[in-house]
């Protein structure tokens, strides 16, 4: 499907985003969860280039699950170490295991349900940590109201990823071409939303 005008529009306002977050940066925060937004940004922004100067189509290479695997897992490493202190050296065993692990059942030409497995399980783990950590942290007064927004935009990831993974793996939720068609819009909505949430925490 080719890539419209309105696209290319929405994948540069979500790029602006994206590079604000990156100069702004969060307050107060340690070299690594700083380092972990940063990388997670940098991917955001650097995948949407991509998609206005190449259009859809790369989206088709293989290397796209992997580097896309990225932004989810540096998000969600960032607010772990952030807000779950006692965590922070097991979760990023499991950014590194899951890393490797989905680089792996990609780049082996291996023809059973691994590949899927693994990528579901560590982009669940990961998604869902950036969706409900914030919403709690919220809710419960340990951070502010507006940092509830990062958890929407974990919820907006989610969906898009969703998209994505089933219709590489053939067994697509909608359309092609509607997929498409929503994708540059989420993803511009996803990142606006973590840059409102980290900006009111």
């Amino acid at each position: 499907m080719k890539i419209t005008i309105l696209d290319r529009i929405l994948l540069l306002v979500m790029c602006h985003a994206a590079g604000y977050q990156i100069i702004r940066g969060v307050d107060g925060l340690d070299s690594l969860p700083m380092l972990a937004y940063t990388i997670g940004f940098g991917v955001l922004l650097v995948a949407g280039l991509l998609l206005i100067i190449l259009g859809f189509d790369v989206l088709d290479s293989p290397i796209v699950v992997i580097v896309s695997t990225i932004i989810p897992l540096s998000l969600s490493l960032g607010l772990v170490w952030e807000h779950l202190a006692a965590y922070r050296t097991l979760y990023l065993v499991f950014v590194i295991v899951g890393f490797l692990a989905i680089l792996l059942t990609r780049l082996l030409p291996l023809r059973n349900k691994l590949p899927v497995i693994v990528l579901a399980v560590v982009h669940g783990i990961a998604g869902l940590t950036i969706f409900l950590l914030p919403i709690l942290w919220s809710l419960t007064g340990r951070a502010a109201p507006g940092f509830a927004l990062v958890g929407v935009g974990g919820a907006l990831i989610g969906v898009g990823g969703l998209l994505l993974s089933f219709l590489k793996a053939g067994r697509p939720l909608l359309s092609r071409a509607a997929i498409f068609k929503v994708l540059p819009g989420l993803l511009l909505l996803m990142t606006a939303a973590f840059v409102a949430g980290f900006a009111l925490a």
